[in-house]
């Protein structure tokens, strides 16, 4: 999100600016059509638009809005969903360069080569995106096992310790939701058990992912908290017969706390 946002101020700008004199090209017309659908994205409305939605918010013809969504899609700076259009991690991958994001990143880096130091376990941070976790950085343990979770990479959240570390502190981010897809056998597919895991990790302050992601591996992880905010989350994953849960929940969470301090201080 944080690549829309700080497109939107610059392009807000350049077509306020821009002179009406009918002889622009037919490429920056394209440009500036583009960034309208981009920009319906930048209010806190739904992160899923229609169509209908899209060609209301930019002023456009519903046929222009599809070619252009279609063309974006191709690009990666919009997905399609099962109700129309949201955001894509091309954004996210230039959203990268905002400060925000680097400030996150360099104020959870110390904390999670302490926990890898002291676990050399795979040590993730991530934020949520709608209902899934995407993640910002990755520090590989010595397990060879191979993990679905990459740099950038997005999962369903409920199938992940960072994901349910967030989603228990983030009311409505599965409303409309009837179902929950599987990614092992294992992985949480009914609402209603979800929430009785939610509930335990607001309790217990740590969520626990019992290969829901991948079979044969754990992950115990903690929200990262600025103010009341779960802004991201941090766990700690590897070999099933491997993690100590008890251990890790100490941990994990201390480093989880350390980071929202950090992210809380006057810089």
């Amino acid at each position: 999100m944080h690549g829309v946002m700080a497109y939107s101020l610059v392009m807000r700008s350049t077509m306020r600016n821009a002179p009406d004199d009918g002889g622009r090209v037919a490429g920056v017309q394209s440009v500036e059509r583009a960034f309208a659908l981009l920009l319906a994205f930048t209010d806190d409305g739904p992160s899923v638009r229609s169509l209908g939605e899209l060609a209301e918010s930019s002023g456009l013809a519903k046929p222009t809005v599809h070619r252009i969504a279609s063309t974006l899609v191709a690009q990666g700076a919009l997905e399609r969903a099962d109700s129309g259009y949201r955001l894509g991690l091309r954004l996210f991958e230039l959203g990268g360069r905002v400060q925000v994001r680097r400030d996150l990143r360099e104020a959870a880096l110390p904390f999670m080569e302490d926990l890898y130091e002291a676990t050399h376990h795979t040590v993730h941070l991530a934020i949520l995106e709608t209902s899934d976790v995407v993640y910002l950085e990755r520090i590989r343990g010595h397990q060879p096992i191979r993990l679905p979770s990459e740099v950038g990479a997005r999962l369903p959240a409920h199938c992940t310790g960072v994901g349910k570390a967030l989603l228990a502190h983030s009311p409505g981010a599965l409303d409309g939701r009837r179902s929950l897809p599987a990614q092992t056998r294992r992985s949480i597919t009914a609402l209603d058990v979800l929430e009785r895991d939610l509930e335990r990790i607001r309790a217990t302050g740590v969520a626990i992912d019992h290969e829901e992601a991948r079979l044969g591996v754990r992950c115990v992880a903690a929200p990262i908290f600025v103010g009341s905010a779960a802004v991201a989350a941090l766990s700690v994953s590897g070999p099933s017969d491997q993690i100590n849960v008890n251990y890790l929940t100490i941990a994990v969470r201390a480093g989880a706390n350390g980071v929202g301090r950090v992210l809380a201080s006057p810089r």
